[in-house]
């Protein structure tokens, strides 16, 4: 039998929706965040919890792309409870969406392993890039919170003979980094590959002694590499 069905629809792949575990107490927002998500092509609410217990204690199954999390949760904090996360799941993207802005919020819980920090306020539309930009290596941030990292993190001093011996390039990179690029639009300013960026971006891991971009971009501003 002749099949009918267009070239072009055989075997043509479908792209997975981006799966997202939601943690915020409040039901009003956690279900206009679920519907938020789950009405928008390519993006999947797999479980939303109400407290970091409930998810700590079914999150593994879930097996999330990105996890959005509020910090101002009952019991056990969501800033604690991204150090759980990243027990369970290294290198998935957490990222806090709360409505605080101070810089001891802001400081704890990247340290502790968020790839990204949004306030209540954030667009629909933004939160929903910043989701995917998550994913792609990116660390997504309001403005306003972007700003209040660079002012943070420049009041650390730096070590009197920090000498990782980075490259010119290297240097480049990190600078992107700090301004919020991923290894996509990275690669673009820089007028190389993605995987020459994946490249350097080893090198500056291994001679910064980091193990994420995250941590590479707080070492860079602490120790004003750039």
């Amino acid at each position: 039998m002749i099949s009918t069905v267009p070239n072009n629809q055989i075997h043509s792949p479908v792209e997975a929706a981006l799966r997202v575990v939601l943690i915020e107490d409040l039901r009003e927002i956690r279900e206009g965040l679920t519907a938020l998500i789950n009405g928008t092509a390519g993006f999947k609410c797999v479980a939303a919890f109400g407290s970091m217990e409930s998810a700590l204690a079914r999150i593994e199954r879930e097996q999330p792309d990105a996890i959005l999390t509020d910090l101002g949760l009952p019991g056990m904090s969501g800033t604690d409870g991204i150090i759980k996360i990243r027990e369970i799941f290294p290198d998935i993207p957490i990222i806090a969406l709360t409505i605080y802005d101070n810089d001891t919020e802001i400081f704890n819980a990247l340290c502790n392993g968020a790839n990204g920090y949004l306030l209540k306020n954030t667009p629909p539309a933004r939160l929903l890039e910043a989701l995917k930009e998550a994913v792609e290596g990116g660390s997504p941030m309001s403005p306003t919170i972007a700003a209040r990292v660079v002012n943070l993190f420049r009041t650390f001093r730096p070590p009197a003979h920090a000498d990782y011996r980075l490259t010119p390039q290297e240097i480049t990179l990190l600078k992107l980094l700090i301004e919020g690029h991923h290894k996509k639009t990275a690669a673009r300013e820089m007028k190389i590959s993605v995987h020459t960026v994946s490249f350097h971006l080893k090198n500056i891991y291994e001679k910064l002694q980091v193990h994420s971009k995250t941590e590479a971009v707080a070492k860079a501003l602490r120790e004003r590499l750039v």
